[in-house]
């Protein structure tokens, strides 16, 4: 298959591999930002192929995994009302809310057992087929998601405007990931010597915005791809300019990635969002780092709409996931890890997500 075959190649691997050996001097310290390239890094088991002076650390680059609790506890608040019909992907459903009496999240596979309706969706735009479908009912697609997914949640609200839908809605929670590069590289535990930025969220924005990070902390950012191939080739373009003294972006996915991105895409974007501050689950509240519905749009605001704003959410304690989004600690370093927290029974986003750092470590590491 072009453009997937050639980039899982064993032979250019082995070169990339070469090629890092012969560069390195001294131990780095990089951070993948994707949680689709970090279950890249463990499937093919690139971490364990790398030189040791090199270390990967996982990011916040996961939205199931950021997605903050609170929102959680908003969508199964709506989703147990009668005469709702809420939609969203598959992962979703299984991500735990607030803890109970007996210290186990609550999640939307239990909303829908006690007799909710909730369904997965492949698209925001299924939803509005849904809505259409359902005159009678209130339907809400819990919209979350980096840039990435950030254009088709938009498109569903301007098709839904179009056709005069009134029961239709969106739960919103958009993240964007140059805030939270910025977070953590400014906070005093930052280990990020480079960055490996996700494609897939540069394909739609470019990566404009990314030269002044790189410059003020002086790190290099290398946009690159989800195979074998295009990790190793990221990783050894970011350990060149370590090597070197040099601070800059580069892009390592031109296949897919232009430095302005998709304009169409971030005209609609505007049109729909504006940037607003979000909290990050695990990680606490990053400033101007998400994006909620304009106020001229609030009638499919479905917060506005069921008014649910007064949720007060508690998390598990035994649950290290922030630490694990901010690179501080590995996966399998958590205590909780393979022990109270598994995948049939998770204590955070981390262990359920198919982008999630722990489910990642679980799946190929134990």
């Amino acid at each position: 298959m072009k453009y997937v075959d050639e980039f899982r190649d064993a032979e250019l691997v082995q070169n990339s591999l070469k090629e890092l050996r012969q560069l390195l001097t001294q131990p780095w310290t990089l951070m993948e930002v994707c949680g689709g390239q970090t279950h890249a890094i463990m499937r093919y088991g690139l971490d364990q192929l790398l030189p040791p002076e090199i270390e990967l650390i996982h990011g916040p680059g996961c939205p199931v995994c950021v997605t903050p609790v609170e929102l959680i506890d908003k969508a199964l608040a709506i989703a147990a009302q009668p005469g709702v019909i809420l939609t969203s992907f598959g992962d979703m459903l299984r991500v735990p809310g607030s803890i109970d009496a007996e210290g186990n999240g609550r999640d939307l596979f239990s909303i829908r057992a006690a007799g909710g309706d909730v369904r997965v969706v492949y698209s925001p735009l299924d939803a509005v087929k849904i809505a259409q479908e359902n005159p009678d009912k209130q339907v809400v697609f819990f919209a979350i998601g980096f840039e990435t997914t950030a254009p088709a949640n938009a498109m569903s609200v301007l098709q839904a405007q179009a056709l005069g839908l009134t029961n239709y809605s969106v739960l919103v929670s958009h993240v964007c990931v140059p805030p939270a590069m910025r977070a953590i590289l400014g906070s005093p535990q930052n280990r990020v010597q480079a960055f490996l930025a996700a494609g897939h969220v540069c394909a739609v924005m470019g990566y404009w915005e990314y030269p002044p990070i790189a410059e003020a902390y002086e790190v290099p950012i290398i946009v690159t791809g989800f195979e074998p191939v295009d990790l190793l080739q990221g990783i050894v373009a970011a350990v060149r300019q370590l090597e070197a003294g040099k601070a800059e972006v580069e892009n390592a996915y031109g296949r897919a990635v232009t430095y302005e991105g998709n304009k169409p895409a971030q005209a609609v974007l505007e049109q729909v969002f504006e940037t607003c501050d979000r909290k990050w689950r695990g990680i606490g509240p990053i400033p101007q780092s998400g994006w909620r519905l304009r106020p001229e749009l609030d009638a499919f605001n479905a917060e506005v709409r069921f008014d649910v704003s007064q949720i007060q959410p508690e998390e598990s304690p035994l649950c290290q996931s922030g630490l694990v989004l901010q690179g501080l600690l590995k996966p399998d370093e958590c205590p909780a890890f393979g022990k109270e927290c598994k995948p049939e029974h998770p204590l955070g986003a981390t262990m359920v997500s198919g982008e999630g750092a722990c489910a990642a470590y679980y799946r190929y590491r134990t």
